[in-house]
């Protein structure tokens, strides 16, 4: 039978005779046919395809080819031809799209004579911001206020990632911890704040501690001439002199020189085997050139002490309770989600691990440091990225207690404007590279801390 020859032809082909093969597959005898129709396709596993959907299976069962006409393939049979074909249409579908609402927009603008463009960041302000790190008033242009709004929002978000991830940290290791009060407090902590929404957790940091905290004349007194009251944390502040400069320029050489001693170790640890304290030459160093440079210079420093009247704390520097309750309730409700990804990266570190640990005498901080916690960071750094990213955009809710950040100072921009879509244009654009911006940073950090493998 027909079948059975092309069968042989293809048994003998794929066991290497070499004898010359038919390279087309024809159905010709009847009951083939008749099976192929009634019964499927043996070789499709399934009902019959399309002619030349079947005609390809059965030439890469057989080893054989189909002969191309004079028109060649039609695209339509072809995968690559097809993807393109939809990504060009999902393209264009997107392109027109953006096309209709940009139209839309301009002809809706237009009809309520309200002017577009970003020509108004250049006008006067005419209002003032209560909290400011970079010189500004109300003579400013809108520009300007744009900037104050961003490099608020920017300094309360990195203090709270910093601040979240210590947090965070040991928290997480106090819920592993072997004390049960130490590890139930933890467990408390994290569930208490880690199912309330973070503007309730902004609320209660506001209105239900420090709204509640004395007034200026009842302030609480502090050591190191602090003091803290409803109206804010008030400290010294230092007053530069002539050859300041000489103290934040030993604290970088001393960063500098701490990251090369680091890496100086490590390279001698991998060479020996023998462990350098860097801790504690890291810590010299950082703190010991700005004091050398400070008795060089004569120290150049001074510090203005706040100091208490009647009505208020004059002197020093202020901390509003604006900025304090937005920086303490992002960096607890983080921090909540941090420990349990501290916690889950630990344990997902092998108890053998543990077990070797001690089996060469290491005591149970020296395991945790050396030995558990550089293996747990390769789980826990990428859903770390995650939670950064959400306290960075948790930021914008200052706006409920009157934090100047960007979305606060960019709805007073609105108001006085009317430039609704460009100012909501700007605040999509700056969070939008914010989060790029540190999704790169720890994706290059996550590389860094991988496993390499040989």
């Amino acid at each position: 039978m027909e079948f059975t020859r092309v069968l042989q032809a293809a048994g003998s082909k794929r066991a290497g005779t070499g004898r010359q093969q038919d390279r087309t597959v024809r159905h010709s005898t009847p009951c083939f046919q008749k099976m192929l129709r009634n019964a499927g396709c043996f070789f499709c596993l399934g009902p019959r395809p399309p002619a030349e959907r079947h005609r390809k299976h059965m030439a890469s069962y057989f080893g054989t080819e189909r002969r191309q006409g004079s028109g060649g393939t039609s695209l339509l049979y072809d995968p690559r031809a097809r993807g393109i074909f939809y990504q060009v249409v999902v393209f264009g579908a997107v392109i027109a799209g953006i096309y209709w609402i940009v139209g839309n927009t301009i002809t809706n603008l237009q009809r309520a004579n309200i002017a577009s463009g970003f020509g108004f960041l250049y006008g006067r302000a005419g209002f003032d911001i209560s909290q400011t790190l970079i010189q500004y008033n109300s003579d400013s242009t809108y520009g300007r206020a744009f900037l104050v709004g961003l490099v608020n929002t920017l300094y309360v978000a990195a203090l709270g990632v910093v601040t979240a991830s210590i947090i965070g940290f040991l928290v997480g290791i106090g819920r592993l911890s072997h004390n049960w009060l130490i590890r139930n407090i933890c467990t408390v902590y994290v569930e208490v704040f880690r199912n309330i929404p973070p503007l309730l957790v902004i609320f209660f940091w506001y209105f239900g501690v420090l709204s509640v905290l004395p007034p200026v004349r009842q302030s609480y007194s502090m050591p190191l001439s602090t003091y803290i009251n409803n109206r804010g944390f008030f400290m010294p502040s230092p007053v530069w002199g002539e050859g300041a400069w000489a103290l934040p320029v030993a604290l970088l050489i001393g960063i500098l020189a701490s990251f090369a001693v680091a890496r100086w170790a490590k390279r001698r640890q991998m060479a020996t085997g023998q462990p350098f304290h860097t801790i504690r030459v890291s810590a010299a160093l950082i703190i010991g050139l700005p004091i050398l440079a400070l008795i060089a210079t004569g120290f150049p420093v001074s510090f203005d002490v706040p100091k208490l009247g009647t009505f208020n704390l004059t002197g020093g520097a202020q901390i509003k309770p604006e900025f304090l309750a937005l920086f303490l309730a992002l960096s607890f409700y983080t921090a909540s989600f941090i420990a349990e990804t501290v916690r889950a990266g630990v344990l997902g570190v092998s108890k053998g691990q543990t077990e070797a640990a001690y089996a060469v005498g290491l005591r149970s901080g020296q395991t945790m440091r050396l030995i558990i916690v550089p293996q747990a960071l390769r789980i826990i750094i990428p859903p770390l990225s995650s939670q950064y990213l959400n306290l960075i955009k948790n930021s914008s809710l200052a706006i409920a207690i009157g934090y100047p950040d960007l979305v606060a100072v960019g709805g007073t921009i609105l108001n006085q404007t009317g430039q609704a879509v460009e100012v909501v244009a700007i605040w999509m654009v700056i969070y939008l590279g914010i989060s790029l911006i540190v999704s790169g940073l720890m994706n290059w950090f996550n590389a860094k801390m991988a496993l390499v493998e040989r």
